[in-house]
């Protein structure tokens, strides 16, 4: 629902609008005003969120959206803390606001790079993060030469921000009246979802808790744990310093794979899906409430007919013994360099790195 439909698409729109009015969904997201006046003529009894995409950055258009009949307005992501209170002030819909994840430097996700560049359109939902890439100048009449336009001497990263992260400051958008908090995670694989939404329910939680916020260590050390660029704290408190963009060229930052998911609880024991090659007497962590830092290492590993397993590798089933925290469908992890030294040391390359796996 939440693309730049042309004429051609409208059809098929009309047809997903009346299978959403069978399967009820809480609501349905969208930037177009001529998807929302069809979606209100053939759904009226659902509720409709306005995306990012529509890029409300003041008053009078939330009000248009809010005459309108939407029940939540996700603001653009260039507004200050300072804006988004004058905005609550104003009108009486829900506000929502990005706090965790990929920053898109055109505004606030309109962005035609990816399909210009790489056929897939960042408004349907496709995009490829071209903007995260390294580019270099080839002048006209000099065909084959390529000049850097640089910050530093392996090339320029203008376009690439660092990511949003705004665990430490969740007070102060509960202050200025946001409702609900948005996270980016296109493209992103089960362990950067599962673990970031992890992180920010606990906070989420904390925030409503009498007692008081505070940011508990452990949520910006496994906030570390996934891929990033670095964090920023976007425009929320102004215009971004020169240090938030990623100039450095890093790729991707993260700390820890993923190597399996759990499928089955046995008693004791229990079935995983494989994401990554496993070996006996690795050291791996659960994605379980109470143990999120606990090493464990794995004992023993057996197949489905029972037999006893040195090693297993991505998409293989296995069956193991696991703690008592450990419930259907936590994710188990494991450290980059521990990987990393082992392939050094036995020239093992069947190891998978968990976001590449997802963008494939």
């Amino acid at each position: 629902m939440n693309i730049f439909p042309h004429n051609r698409d409208m059809r098929e729109i009309e047809e997903h609008i009346e299978f959403l009015r069978d399967v009820r969904p809480d609501a349905v997201i969208l930037s177009d005003p001529g998807v929302f006046t069809t979606c209100r003529k053939r759904a009226p009894e659902t509720d409709i969120h306005i995306s990012t995409q529509a890029n409300i950055t003041n008053i009078e258009a939330a009000r248009f959206w809010q005459d309108l009949g939407a029940k939540r307005i996700i603001l653009a992501r260039e507004l200050s803390l300072d804006e988004i209170r004058q905005i609550r002030e104003a009108v009486t819909l829900e506000l929502e606001a990005f706090v965790h994840g990929s920053i898109c430097l055109s505004y606030s996700g309109r962005c035609y790079i990816s399909s210009f560049i790489a056929s897939r359109s960042a408004n349907t939902g496709a995009c490829t993060n071209s903007c995260r890439w390294n580019y270099r100048l080839m002048e006209e009449k000099r065909p084959g030469e390529y000049l850097p336009v640089f910050e530093d001497d392996r090339g320029t990263y203008i376009l690439s921000s660092k990511d949003l992260c705004m665990i430490e400051h969740l007070p102060l958008l509960a202050d200025a009246g946001i409702d609900s908090v948005k996270i980016e995670g296109r493209m992103k694989g089960i362990n950067y979802v599962a673990g970031v939404v992890k992180v920010y329910r606990e906070a989420l939680d904390s925030l409503a808790d009498d007692r008081g916020y505070g940011v508990n260590p452990r949520w910006l050390r496994e906030l570390s744990m996934f891929s990033s660029r670095g964090y920023t704290t976007g425009m929320f408190f102004g215009r971004q310093p020169d240090m938030d963009y990623n100039f450095d060229g890093e790729s991707y930052r993260m700390s820890h794979d993923l190597v399996g998911v759990i499928r089955e609880r046995q008693g004791s024991r229990a079935k995983v899906a494989l994401r990554s090659r496993l070996d006996a007497g690795d050291p791996i962590e659960f994605l379980s409430p109470g143990i999120e830092e606990r090493l464990f290492t794995v004992e023993t590993m057996t197949d489905e007919e029972g037999g006893i397993l040195a090693s297993a590798r991505n998409e293989d089933i296995i069956f193991m013994q696991v703690p008592d925290e450990v419930r259907v469908h936590d994710l188990i992890r494991r450290q980059k360099n521990f990987r990393s030294a082992k392939t050094k040391e036995d020239g093992d390359r069947e190891d998978h790195d968990c976001y590449g796996k997802a963008i494939r």
